[in-house]
């Protein structure tokens, strides 16, 4: 296979990873323009893929998407459904939906739907932080509850894979078992909240591939890059970002690392979605996993609570179930 550098366009990626898109079914969530998930639809739209369902709260954000993924393949096909990741309600009805219109068989999951670094302390309608709830507990419904499809993917010659898009913000904050919710907002930061919903995406990454892998299902957690282009942090001033670093310092004792190896400070909206899709389509990953990318690439995480563990693998998964109010035993 191919071997990618730090300035790796998504376009690139799909180039030399084609057949692993060709008559394959996808499900992205999030992708509404502009944003990483809807960089990765369009792209995998130029490979050929049998079937691009894109799973959203807003219908309006996401028809351009799909319009211009029909304008570049219209054999193409393509299914909006709507969701809320943080009304598990919406999830479960979503994942019907979803199971149903790519007949029971999905090959690559990406859960590239989130938030990052809410002000206000927010809970959702289950009374789960807000990060938390969007960017790892909905996601881990869903994909437990598409499991099912992702087996009957895993049965064929490539696998089925999930793609979970973590953040370089796991380094602020290991998962605060005892005290998710910030003691009802009494001690809420938000850049804690956004890092420990990070490091939680990277332990469920391994925990599914812990239960999954001898089916040919296996999951990665990635850093796409950053790029200032998504609407992920536009709430945000830079003057926010300068609390990033002692904040880690605070919770974890250490330093906080932008960046690894060659890899650039800021990636272009061309490059966002190169290292999820290179997590979603290389083969030769297969046998790393479960593993976390960042720069197009398989690295270790820089700070111990994000390293594989399988007793804290299996406590994030336990707390997760308990948060869902669901057991998922494989």
């Amino acid at each position: 296979m191919p071997s990618f550098d730090s300035t790796v366009t998504s376009e690139q990626v799909v180039a030399a990873l084609a057949p692993q898109v060709k008559g394959r079914t996808f499900v992205i969530t999030g992708a509404s323009q502009p944003s990483i998930g809807s960089s990765i639809a369009i792209e995998l739209a130029k490979a050929s893929p049998a079937h691009i369902l894109i799973a959203s709260r807003t219908a309006e954000n996401v028809h351009p998407v799909i319009s211009t993924i029909r304008e570049k393949d219209p054999s193409i096909k393509t299914t909006f459904v709507q969701i809320d990741l943080s009304d598990h309600e919406s999830v479960r009805r979503a994942a019907q939906e979803i199971l149903a219109a790519a007949k029971s068989k999905i090959d690559v999951l990406i859960n590239s739907a989130g938030n990052m670094a809410l002000k206000n302390y927010t809970l959702d309608k289950q009374g789960i932080e807000m990060q938390m709830s969007v960017n790892h507990i909905g996601h881990f419904l869903l994909t437990n509850l598409l499991t099912p499809a992702l087996l009957a993917g895993g049965k064929s010659p490539h696998g089925a894979r999930v793609i979970n898009l973590s953040s370089v913000g796991y380094q602020i904050s290991p998962v605060r078992y005892d005290d998710v919710s910030f003691s009802n907002g009494k001690t809420y930061d938000m850049w804690t909240g956004y890092g420990q919903a990070k490091t939680a995406q990277i332990l469920f990454a391994y925990g599914l591939t812990d239960r999954l892998k001898d089916r040919g299902v296996v999951a990665f957690a990635c850093h796409p890059g950053s790029n200032l282009d998504t609407k992920l942090g536009a709430h945000l001033v830079m003057e926010d970002y300068s609390d990033v670093l002692p904040v880690t310092r605070r919770n974890t004792g250490q330093e906080f690392v932008f960046t690894v190896g060659d890899e650039p400070r800021f990636k272009t909206y061309e490059q966002i979605g190169a290292t999820p899709l290179i997590a979603a389509l290389d083969p030769d990953l297969v046998g790393e996993a479960p593993a976390y990318l960042q720069n197009g690439r398989v690295v270790e995480p820089v700070v111990r609570h994000a390293v594989y563990d399988a007793a804290e693998v299996e406590k994030c998964w336990r707390l997760s179930e308990e948060l869902v109010g669901e057991k998922f035993e494989y």
